[in-house]
């Protein structure tokens, strides 16, 4: 079987090194020596000064909604993962959604202005993929207007804009470790801030309000998270630019096997370096996608249609016209990618596809 994704795993003797050290200290959460060592590491890593390590995705876009105060309507895209959406309704928002660009597959800063209202206090942006928004022309938009702006980079982890990390931008950034990331924690996240009092702020969201054993500064939830995860992303963290390397290939594969197809890919935005998150394709019309999909499975390989549907059809929200994003929700297909998978496996895939086209 070839599915979407598989998770990379360490040396399994380093990861039990660092378990060893979790049972001898019997520390196992709370901001444990190992989580410190992560975010130590991250730092280093990423060129950024403020982050903290979280227990998932969500719940990092729920504490940054949360820390920059936002109420009312906040600007949004359609085309993301759920948790982008069902975050700004959980924390009491209304998210109000503006079309995306059909070439970068990012919220289309064109139109974010005639959305605003008085009642707009922010914008939610999804790197889509981990391929970087228009982040120059959304900030121009934010400074104007007084909003703030939170980039869901769920994907981006490797990504670069103008020479740095695309964690290093809006007031709040978040991205996933979780297992289906190219680094991942099993289960974890990451929240980024420029801004020193915001990250004090969130970092006492993150236990309770915790600021000693028995004084609380706020309201906070618990985004905590544990050793045994810590120690997966730092048996991991030596790692990521061998699998940057790889994902390059496999991408730089795939963009000539599916050469000459009538498929759209997307556009980087000018300015980045990008990771190869994952490898979309859109096709000509939701009827074909559907036939290269039974196609792939008749043979075993599993792709997924990532981004599908498109948020602005969620029962729980308030319906909004978004035709770009609704057009490439129904022919977009991503395609296996992760560390391991072997030039004859995309060969394979790239003859079923152009087969079933």
């Amino acid at each position: 079987m070839i599915p979407i994704t598989r998770p990379f795993l360490p040396d399994l003797d380093l990861y039990q090194a660092y378990v060893r050290g979790i049972w001898e200290r019997r520390y196992l959460t709370n901001n444990g020596p190992l989580v410190q060592e992560l975010e130590a590491g991250l730092k280093q890593q990423l060129g950024i000064e403020h982050l903290l390590f979280l227990g998932n995705g969500t719940i990092a876009i729920q504490i940054a909604i949360k820390a920059l105060g936002l109420t009312g309507e906040v600007i949004t895209t359609p085309f993301s993962y759920v948790a982008t959406t069902s975050s700004l309704v959980w924390e009491g928002c209304e998210p109000v959604y503006v079309d995306i660009d059909p070439e970068t597959y990012n919220i289309d800063p064109t139109k974010i202005e005639a959305a605003i209202t008085p009642r707009t206090r922010g914008i939610l942006a999804t790197h889509v993929f981990g391929n970087p928004c228009d982040i120059d022309a959304i900030q121009a938009i934010a400074d104007k207007h007084g909003l703030k702006v939170i980039y869901d980079a769920a994907h981006g982890f490797g990504t670069m804009y103008k020479g740095r990390s695309v964690f290093a931008y809006g007031d709040v950034s978040t991205t996933s470790f979780h297992a289906t990331k190219l680094f991942h924690t099993i289960e974890g996240c990451a929240v980024f801030t420029s801004d020193a009092d915001l990250h004090y702020r969130m970092g006492q969201m993150r236990n309770f309000g915790h600021a000693g054993f028995d004084k609380y500064d706020g309201v906070g939830i618990n985004g905590k998270h544990s050793e045994f995860h810590a120690a997966m992303g730092l048996s991991n963290l030596p790692h990521v630019e061998a699998i940057l390397a790889s994902r390059k290939a496999q991408g730089e594969r795939y963009d000539r096997l599916l050469q000459g197809l009538p498929v759209e890919r997307i556009r980087i935005q000018d300015g980045a370096v990008w990771n190869r998150s994952y490898h979309p394709v859109v096709f000509r019309s939701e009827a074909v996608l559907l036939s290269v999909k039974a196609a792939l499975e008749v043979e075993d390989i599993y792709p997924r249609r990532y981004f599908y549907p498109s948020l602005s059809g969620l029962d729980y929200v308030r319906r909004q016209a978004t035709p770009e994003s609704d057009r490439i929700a129904s022919g977009i297909l991503c395609m296996p990618m992760y560390d391991g998978l072997s030039e004859e496996d995309q060969n394979r895939i790239a003859s079923v596809i152009r087969a079933a086209v």
